[in-house]
């Protein structure tokens, strides 16, 4: 077969630019030396052993990319934290992870060193270059949990990725990737890392900027991008005058998912991309459930598409009284459930029946709602989760909620997402004042609410907006109607 990652691009092309972050130029032979090198250090860490895995909590640099492959290298899976994460957080991460080493910045500079001093580091004939990571979705105790993948050969993954870049016809050497998504983002990584797996070109920026990203496409000739719906608000954000400016044609295909996206702002959008260049995918941390091009939906709008390459899409009831195991018609609302060719794909770390809570057969739900149109195509209808997708990334309202009612002044947090034009969502906080507190000469605002937060919480998590209320609204049996809370603050 064809040979791909980073050792074989290095040896066929070793000065081939593999990633450009600012100034910076990192060529295919120099990076897979680093990563050789990476192997080594990883290794003395104690990465790899017993299946040891590796932390990363870096921003978008080279240097993540460079520590990811060095534990591929030692067979070990790399466990992705927020670069922005609290010492609690990061905490969880790591012992849940059973992280032997965590490469951040404040250890950057070391393990730097520690590279350049690694003498003659060698590269196996075939190194495996394909990176695993043990990826966290939120679960419902708050904690995000685990999502753990089958045992799978390198060569078998890679052909997996293979035929979703040739289906998006960006399989060809040459092309440009840029990634503005932060890398411990799912979206981020599977950027970067299929650039270098296909040997392509990445250009890194630092985050997403709008005004950034549309110069460093003009100026390098980008073809493809992984973007969230926020990116693309921000897009067109930014001055017509320079909007218009810029030189996108040479982009083929700009892929956006992880979140809601405006009917109104995915036309605007397509109308400044070229021609075909916006598909829409649907999905999750868990699996891969759709895909739309630009024409489909246009003849489908509001649509999220059809099943991907490799997957089925199913809908079943939602109501468990009437669930009886059918497969519900065209046009019904329904538990949306997706299949894949290899079977089960996934499995949550934990008691046994937390994965099997979502899967029916081989078919697994992430808990969304939707409907089939005759022609098979998928719509959205809402979440069953009480998940809140932000900017791409998501939330769950336990883990604020269980940080908010720590502090003295509140007694009761409801956590919500309202629809923001910007974010897809915004996290917003629905706060009971605590009455038996102590009076203050300063009373609790939602800036100390929101400061609070971020003080407990990676900053993403935290509420950008607080609404104040008496009492909050429940059913007969004390549980919060959070329905009734969207209704009332989406309108506001």
């Amino acid at each position: 077969m064809t040979e791909y990652g980073v050792a074989a691009h290095a040896r066929v092309r070793p000065d081939k630019i593999a990633i450009l972050h600012g100034a910076r130029r990192v060529t295919y032979g120099e990076l897979d030396d680093q990563a050789a090198r990476a192997a080594v250090v990883l290794a003395r860490r104690g990465v790899g052993r017993g299946g040891a895995r590796l932390g990363i909590a870096l921003g978008n640099r080279p240097e993540w990319m460079v520590a990811a492959l060095g534990a591929a290298r030692l067979g070990a899976q790399v466990v992705p934290i927020p670069s922005g994460a609290t010492a609690d957080e990061r905490e969880y991460f790591c012992t849940d992870g059973e992280v032997a080493h965590l490469v951040d910045g404040v250890g950057l500079a070391q393990f730097l060193t520690e590279l350049a001093a690694v003498e003659a580091p060698t590269t196996p004939d075939w190194a495996p270059d394909y990176v695993t990571l043990r990826a966290y979705t939120s679960g419902t105790t708050g904690r995000p949990k685990a999502v753990l993948r089958p045992e799978t050969d390198v060569a078998q993954a890679i052909d997996g990725m293979v035929r979703y870049y040739t289906w998006y016809e960006l399989d060809a050497p040459e092309e440009v990737n840029i990634t503005g998504s932060p890398l411990h983002h799912i979206a981020g990584f599977s950027g970067l890392h299929s650039a270098l797996i296909f040997g392509h070109t990445a250009v890194l920026l630092d985050h997403f900027d709008a005004t950034e990203w549309l110069a460093a496409v003009e100026r390098e000739r980008v073809t493809y991008s992984w973007c969230a719906p926020v990116h693309l608000y921000r897009l067109m954000a930014v001055d017509h005058d320079v909007r218009t400016a810029a030189d996108v044609s040479s982009l083929k295909r700009v892929l956006h998912g992880s979140a809601p996206c405006a009917p109104s702002l995915k036309r605007a959008v397509m109308n400044f991309l070229p021609d075909g260049a916006l598909w829409e995918t649907y999905g999750g941390t868990e699996t891969m459930g759709t895909v739309i091009t630009p024409d489909e939906w246009l003849r489908k709008p509001g649509s999220v598409g059809t099943a991907a390459p490799g997957s089925t899409i199913k809908i079943y009831s939602a109501d468990e009284e009437r669930d009886d195991g059918d497969e519900l018609p065209a046009g019904e609302i329904g538990l949306i459930y997706i299949g894949s060719d290899w079977g089960r794909g996934f499995r949550y770390e934990g008691p046994e029946e937390l994965t099997e809570s979502v899967y029916r057969g081989n078919l697994a739900t992430l808990g969304d709602l939707g409907y089939l149109d005759e022609d098979g195509y998928l719509f959205l209808a809402d979440r069953q989760k009480d998940m809140v997708i932000t900017g791409g990334s998501n939330v769950y309202p336990a883990e604020v909620e269980s940080v908010l009612i720590t502090h003295p002044g509140i007694a009761e947090a409801a956590v919500i997402g309202i629809p923001d034009d910007e974010y897809g969502e915004i996290v917003t906080a629905i706060v009971v004042l605590d009455a038996s507190a102590a009076p203050s000469d300063h009373p609790l605002t939602g800036e100390a609410v929101i400061a609070f937060a971020r003080e407990h919480l990676v900053r993403y998590k935290a509420p950008r907006r607080v609404e104040f209320v008496d009492e909050l609204p429940r059913d007969p049996i004390g549980k919060i109607l959070k329905r009734e809370l969207r209704a009332q603050f989406a309108a506001t």
